[in-house]
Parts: C-alpha cells; sequence; structure tokens
C-alpha cells in the first residue's frame, strides 16, 4: 500500500510540474473561465482553484508541493476503499 501511495504523490507531483512547465512554456492566458485550459488546470490542480476563487496566491514549490499531498489524500481514499468494493462483488 506503501508503494500505492507514492504512486499517488508521485503522480500529483508530476501533474503540477507539467502544468509549471506549460505555462513557462507559453505565452500567458486570457485568465477567463472560459479558457478550456484553465478549467482542466483547475480540475487536476485544486491547489488553483482554491488560490484562483479565494484569492491568494502560491508559489511553484508550494504548489507542487499541495498538489502531491491532495494526489496523496485522493490516493488514501481510494486505497482504503478499495477491499471493501472488492469484497462486495
Amino acid at each position: 500500500m506503501k508503494y500505492r501511495i507514492g504512486m499517488w504523490a508521485s503522480a500529483g507531483f508530476l501533474v503540477a510540474g507539467c502544468w509549471a512547465l506549460y505555462a513557462f512554456a507559453t505565452t500567458p492566458p486570457a485568465m477567463t473561465s472560459a479558457d478550456p485550459i484553465l478549467t482542466l488546470v483547475e480540475f487536476t490542480c485544486p491547489v488553483v482553484f482554491a488560490s484562483l476563487h479565494f484569492h491568494f496566491s502560491v508559489s511553484l514549490y508550494w504548489s507542487l508541493l499541495a498538489n502531491a499531498s491532495t494526489y496523496v489524500l485522493i490516493g488514501l481514499i481510494g486505497e482504503t476503499m478499495r477491499p471493501s468494493l472488492n469484497q462486495a462483488k
């Protein structure tokens, strides 16, 4: 189970890291709510969603850490529910 939780943390870190690389490589978006890229970023990086809606800034390092920890929490919930879902079959 530790290995799977580590995989969830790595996935969260990589997702945030890839979005950071994308942001550095492209021109700044218009940052409107109609932008589909911004919607995808908010969905995959919950700390970005919170910072945009509660008006606080998050540095790159903190967003990497927060996204990894968010994915760990999602992984813990999923891995805890996994045995009970297998027994229901």
